[in-house]
């Protein structure tokens, strides 16, 4: 028989209507969950006094809730292929090879399609391509929800039809008044464009095409016509090199269109015990002088002289007997350049015609292999001259109609209020363009054009070397290409891709098929040309250099890796790429030396949370004055400043990306070097985004690891790289040989490993870009990267050194003593010399065989694979971030925030444009998991699929990652080293080979290669 009895556990329960029991009934926590406490509030999320055991039962809470809530969540209608197209097979990627032509950036790529929709760049190795960061980034481009979506007028939106209807009126009318046509391009190396814009001249009267390069190189072109004859620029094979001198040339960043970093990475891996020497003379600290052999700082009006200098110790033998610095090391470089004879090269940067004649006279004088004046290049084909009379024209009433294309004048012309008073007096104006940008903004009629992704076309990037254009998608707004419409206008009913088609069978194939090039995306053909010098008064040219003057101050005006010349500026995976010198996004930035710095009173300093704050500066050239940040850059020349072209668009860009202060406007003469500067410290304090606070390497030889080519040559690879030594049983033996843990047997199926060569690593970049799109990383924005909150997969780390190689930091470490003289000697350490070297090391998720991660993780959400890479199962991280505390590399991101649908982020994932650029292969992840490097297990695991489908064994070399993939200059190298005959495999047991952090036992699958400084003078 069941007891009536009743029974309570406390009095309260004996009262009546007991409010405080009812409540309890209902309520599983006794108080409210705490949530502003737990999570902090907005501003401070750090502001959480909430402890670990309470954080788990809050998650395990949180966790049941979205899980029943989620039984009701939205419907998705989903559209299937009711007729599946023959050439799509859902999941499997299709790649089409098309051409990249942008005006600033040229390149021959694969894209990479999933069901019709264009997700990933990739170089098209056939064609010889290669990718730097905005060649990667330039797929997300495409889905940019600010770009111009219709053709305009006056602002108002209007229909093809009438566009086109009320434009060829305006032609007629200015045909019958007799006034020329401009059509205003960026460079146009499309010998099918060019056509077209001669039958636009038939039809309407006289059309001057005019070439206009946002950052130019006219100068260049200037010099080689006058010497060669031909307007073009010399092409540059600098695997060929023994010997560089670069006066001012950054060659491995944008100058004269870049794309040498691949030749310049041959030469500089030391094979045979040969490697290339390069001796840089420059102003900023740039990419290219940070690769240098020998670096040597001096203001902008110094490199005039110092180019003089060395051509007359190498062509005239005359070499004065000054005792000064630049003079020593101008000698050295002149013996060295005589001792390598036709294996050196002379590059410049200054751009003045008289010094690139000097340049080109040096090298035609020592008869230099590495430059080819015959297949030259058609990256850079603005002429200054003609702008600047375009614009006195289009003032004086001279021009009856400006067509521009692919071009942002009153965005980057130094005059630009100039030209946006000729386009008022034009009786037509119209702009071609894919943004709502500047210029588009101020001409009669912005025609919507689309992204090259969705285009035909055609590209000579090099003399003998056609690439084709091809769409990859179909237009996602309503535009019309520029060739499309000057045929529209010129009464042709024929489309453009007829056009093309029609063009390249009569005057470029040959009888050869369309179908092959088109495939191919490239078609080449001989050049049998020779060239011959014309007479040009070189002497005369040094007079005219020697006799320009610096000042107190000089400007240098660069261009960033990422941003480049500022058409992308809308871009977020190159807004939020640090730039590979100072490591810092979001922004440009006045460079200034620490000595200038401190005379003036400009200052750098950390923030409690680690971020970089600085001064702001007035800097005012040629009467022209703006208030900027200014970055103290170890290795900027004394007197000289440095600031970044590229920023400060405001019109057709997301608030976000309307970063930084616009620099053409100090681009007088489109010259790179200004002296009328003038400098003074201001109120206020600016925020920086910087990725990388430590300073210096302050002697950690087993972080970057470096010797030099005489005792590489000499000297015994222990020596060299020298294995880092424990203790076991009191004996010292190598840390290779002792292990806490078990190993296991790797030899059955593939082995995956990374070779990262450090003497092949420029520091580019076009890594990290590639591994963003390919595994679908978070943009997080300025702010959350100030918190170090960002979630670059691979990042790239800079060190500088305080002497002036590695080996003199690690010496006044050792030689350090007692605890006050060592902590002194480190602090002395901390700050990089006047003139540091510098390293670029990629570091990634390594993959530890025996990884530190795996054994803290409480819910076993990462672990190891039997092919090497290191796991993450997202939906069973809980956040703890023990892993990221145990990982000796810091290469653990934490999702802080749930990054897709969050207006606080709004980047590239929060709009249905945004997310088609998302690869379906890789989760989107949630906020509160742990994400990093997965060794890009989504293609090895592609590659293993499509072998067995195919029923035969992977190939040689099959295997790639995103980032080995992008990796022009072969610094990064991926394979199976179960498979002796992978690359890879012979690059694991080189004698260069180290793995990162040696002693502390983790056995990594990332493996680098000990950096070789040619460090031999003359």
């Amino acid at each position: 028989m069941a007891s009536n009895k009743k029974y309570w556990k406390s009095v309260e329960e004996l009262k009546e209507s007991s409010s405080i029991v009812d409540t309890l009934k209902n309520n599983e926590f006794v108080e409210e969950i705490p949530t502003d406490e737990f999570l902090g509030d907005k501003v401070t999320l750090e502001a959480s006094s909430t402890t670990r055991r309470d954080f788990l039962k809050y998650v395990g809470f949180t966790t049941a809730a979205a899980s029943l809530a989620a039984c009701e969540g939205p419907v998705v209608k989903s559209i299937p292929y009711v007729i599946k197209p023959d050439d799509i097979i859902p999941g499997v990627a299709e790649y089409y090879a098309t051409t990249m032509a942008d005006g600033f950036d040229f390149a021959n790529v694969l894209i990479k399609v999933r069901e019709g929709r264009p997700i990933k760049i990739e170089p098209n190795k056939e064609a010889n391509g290669t990718t730097n960061a905005r060649v990667q980034a330039s797929v997300l481009s495409l889905y940019d929800s600010h770009r111009l979506k219709a053709p305009k007028a006056n602002g108002n939106d209007i229909s093809w039809a009438d566009a086109d209807s009320q434009i060829v009126s305006k032609l007629n009318e200015i045909k019958e008044a007799g006034l020329p046509i401009a059509v205003l391009t960026s460079t146009c190396a499309s010998p099918s464009t060019k056509k077209l814009v001669v039958n636009l001249g038939e039809t309407f009267g006289t059309v001057n095409h005019v070439i206009y390069d946002a950052v130019s190189e006219s100068a260049a072109l200037d010099a080689f016509e006058a010497l060669y004859g031909t307007r073009a620029l010399p092409d540059y094979n600098l695997d060929k090199a023994e010997v560089i001198v670069s006066i001012g040339a950054d060659f491995l960043g944008d100058w004269q269109g870049g794309g040498f970093d691949a030749g310049y990475a041959k030469g500089r891996v030391p094979q045979n015990g040969k490697m290339s020497r390069h001796i840089q003379i420059e102003s900023n600290m740039t990419l290219t002088g940070a690769n240098a052999d020998k670096r040597f700082m001096v203001k902008p009006s110094e490199q005039n002289l110092a180019l003089i200098k060395l051509y007359n110790a190498v062509v005239k033998g005359i070499s004065t007997r000054e005792a000064s610095p630049l003079n020593d090391v101008i000698l050295k470089a002149a013996a060295q350049i005589k001792a390598a004879g036709n294996k050196a090269v002379v590059l410049t940067g200054i751009q003045d015609k008289n010094a690139q004649l000097l340049a080109l006279a040096i090298n035609n004088a020592i008869q230099s292999e590495v430059i080819d004046v015959v297949a030259t290049k058609n990256v850079r084909k603005g002429n200054d001259d003609e702008v600047t009379q375009l614009i006195a024209d289009m003032n004086a009433g001279k021009i009856g109609a400006v067509i521009i294309n692919n071009a942002n004048p009153v965005y980057t012309l130094p005059n630009s209020a100039e030209f946006v008073e000729g386009l008022k007096k034009v009786k037509l104006s119209v702009a071609f363009s894919m943004q709502d940008n500047e210029t588009a903004k101020a001409v009669q009629y912005a025609l919507a054009t689309p992204h090259y992704l969705e285009s035909w076309g055609d590209v000579v990037i090099k003399k003998g070397q056609y690439s084709l254009m091809q769409p990859t998608i179909k237009p996602l707004f309503n535009t019309r290409q520029f060739q499309d419409a000057l045929l529209n206008w010129t009464g042709s009913s024929t489309s453009f891709y007829d056009f093309l088609k029609e063009t390249w069978s009569a005057n470029i194939l040959g009888g050869t098929s369309w179908n092959q090039a088109l495939h191919d995306g490239i078609f080449t053909t001989e050049v049998n040309d020779e060239a011959s010098t014309m007479e040009v008064d070189i002497d005369a040219a040094g007079s005219a250099l020697a006799a320009i003057k610096g000042s107190d101050f000089e400007l240098s005006l660069y261009t960033k890796t990422g941003m480049g010349d500022g058409q992308m500026a809308n871009n977020p995976w190159l807004q939020e790429f640090p730039d590979p010198i100072t490591r810092t996004s979001w922004d440009n930035y006045l460079t200034i030396s620490k000595a200038d710095a401190e005379a003036i009173g400009v200052e750098n300093h950390n923030v409690a949370n680690g971020a970089l704050n600085g001064s702001l500066v007035e800097v005012t050239v040629n009467g022209v004055s703006e208030i900027l940040p200014a970055l103290i850059q170890p290795g900027q020349a004394k007197g000289s400043l440095g600031l970044a072209l590229g920023y400060g668009r405001k019109e057709g860009l997301k608030e976000e990306m309307q970063t930084g202060k616009n620099a053409y406007q100090f681009y007088k003469g489109f010259n790179n070097y200004q002296s009328d500067v003038t400098l003074k410290v201001v109120a206020g304090e600016h925020e920086f985004a910087c990725v990388q606070l430590h300073n210096t390497l302050m002697g950690r030889g087993d972080i970057i690891k470096e010797t030099t080519l005489e005792d590489y040559i000499n000297k015994d690879a222990s020596e060299w790289n020298e294995v880092p030594k424990v203790s076991l049983n009191h004996n010292e033996v190598d840390a290779t040989s002792v292990d806490l843990w078990d190993s296991f047997d790797r030899s059955i199926g593939h082995h995956f490993n990374l070779s990262i060569d450090l003497n092949a690593c420029t520091g580019c970049g076009a890594c990290v870009i590639a591994c963003h799109a390919e595994n679908n990383v978070p943009v997080v924005g300025k702010s959350e990267i100030r918190k170090s909150r960002d979630m670059h997969w691979l990042r790239i780390d800079r060190y500088y050194s305080h002497e002036e190689d590695f080996a003199g930091d690690v010496e006044t470490k050792e030689n350090g003593t007692g605890v006050i003289g060592y902590k002194d000697t480190m602090a002395t350490l901390e700050h990089p010399s006047e003139n540091p070297a510098v390293a670029f090391q990629p570091v990634m998720c390594q993959h530890c065989n025996h990884a530190p991660c795996e054994t803290v993780c409480p819910v076993a959400a990462t672990s190891h694979g039997r092919q090497g890479q290191n796991h993450m199962a997202y939906n069973r991280c809980v956040g703890t971030r023990y892993c990221a505390n145990n990982c000796p590399y810091k290469v653990r991101r934490f999702n802080w925030f749930n990054y897709p649908n969050n207006n606080e982020f709004d980047f590239n994932m929060n709009d249905d444009l945004g997310k088609m650029v998302l690869n379906p292969d890789v989760t989107v992840r949630s906020r509160g998991v742990m994400e990093k490097c997965s060794m890009c297990i989504q293609m090895t695991q592609a590659t293993i699929l499509k072998a067995k489908k195919e029923g035969r064994p992977v190939n040689t070399n099959e295997f790639s990652t995103a980032c080995s993939n992008a990796c022009s200059t072969g610094a990064m190298v991926f394979g199976d080293i179960n498979k002796e005959e992978d690359t890879v495999t012979a690059l694991t047991k080189d004698k260069r080979a180290y793995h990162l952090l040696e002693h502390v036992g983790t056995k990594p699958n990332v493996v680098y290669h000990v950096k070789v400084r040619n460090t031999q003078e003359a």
